[in-house]
């Protein structure tokens, strides 16, 4: 939707003087006289009572405006790369397929010269979105409800605005199930390659982790505990950190199957040998899992139906039904393969201070 110039008529006061008297920026007026969605009502009335008292002229009704073609759906996302992505992507494809419509999929990234994404779906005329990974501000959500543009939130770094619903995964469960199936093998020195600290999934993982080691009776070790950033260079910073401090962890969690890729470069560049001297588990049960050698022992997310369960809340909420729920969250299981075993002699943890 591109904006059209409307000539100021002759002696009309001009936009600026129109936004002061409304209270409201100018560019908030240019929308309002273009015909853009995203204004509040209120403000909307407002500034064309204004706009109509001075004199401007406005565009004739065009019932077509704003409406989105009736078989797109969008889906948000921080970058499309991995298997995560494809996974997610093909669970919501699957549904909205089904339900006759196509997936519209836009880049939350900002770059210099273009409008960001609420901006962008705006102007597209979307009436509901699935964000992916993609945390919105309460601005944000404001901008896409006063559009009347109903959002599901997959995976958000952070906690929601209250009534927007979230479909994620059991993480803490994850997080504990893993450190508790190393724990059964006899390790005490655990180490935990997390992601970005400010993710609220990834720490709900840590968070699990914490909670395994103290109802085992073992002691939570802080300095073990190394964030990676998602990414597999990252992880083999964490890594190496973990490996090379006086007292070396025998097994190693990490939060996504990136990283523990990762992990197992650290170890490999220390002449170590999984899982003969160090276990590693990981977190989403990828492809890679199976594929690296050794085969990595994970936690599974049900990525693809995550996806799908996200898509069939939000073409509820399009239809005018409800939600059905605020968070949903799907289970997660922990998945045996090579990368584990016991530790080579006693392993023992910090004593308790």
């Amino acid at each position: 939707m591109s904006s059209q110039i409307r000539r100021r008529p002759a002696g009309a006061p001009t936009l600026a003087a129109i936004a002061e008297a409304a209270g409201v920026a100018v560019p908030t007026v240019s929308k309002v006289l273009n015909g853009r969605s995203d204004v509040s009502d209120a403000t909307r009335q407002r500034v064309t009572d204004l706009l109509l008292r001075a004199g401007y002229p406005f565009p004739e009704p065009d019932p077509h405006r704003g409406a989105p073609p009736a078989g797109l759906v969008d889906l948000v996302v921080p970058g499309i790369e991995g298997s995560w992505a494809t996974f997610m992507l093909a669970g919501v494809e699957e549904v909205v397929s089904e339900a006759g419509k196509d997936v519209v999929v836009t880049v939350a990234h900002q770059r210099p010269g273009t409008a960001d994404w609420v901006d962008r779906l705006i102007a597209r005329g979307s009436r509901g979105a699935v964000l992916a990974l993609v945390t919105p501000s309460p601005e944000e959500i404001a901008r896409l409800s006063a559009a009347g543009i109903s959002v599901v939130l997959l995976d958000p770094g952070a906690e929601p605005t209250p009534g927007v619903p979230t479909v994620g995964a059991t993480n803490w469960a994850g997080g504990y199930a893993a450190t508790e199936f190393l724990l059964a093998l006899g390790h005490r020195r655990i180490g935990v390659v997390g992601g970005l600290a400010s993710h609220r999934y990834g720490q709900a993982r840590i968070d699990g982790h914490r909670s395994a080691m103290v109802a085992a009776g073992e002691r939570f070790s802080p300095e073990l505990v190394r964030h990676g950033d998602w990414t597999r260079g990252g992880a083999v910073l964490a890594a190496t950190r973990l490996l090379t401090s006086k007292r070396p962890p025998t097994a190693i969690f990490a939060c996504s199957d990136r990283m523990a890729l990762g992990v197992y470069e650290a170890a490999a560049a220390r002449g170590l040998r999984i899982p003969e001297d160090l276990s590693v588990v990981g977190f989403d049960d990828l492809p890679e899992a199976r594929w690296i050698t050794p085969s990595l022992t994970t936690v599974r997310q049900p990525v693809r139906e995550m996806g799908s369960s996200a898509a069939r809340i939000l073409l509820r909420l399009t239809e005018g039904q409800r939600a059905g729920t605020d968070r949903l969250e799907l289970s997660t299981v922990l998945v045996e393969r090579a990368s584990t075993a016991p530790p080579r002699g006693p392993d023992t943890a910090d004593p308790v201070d």
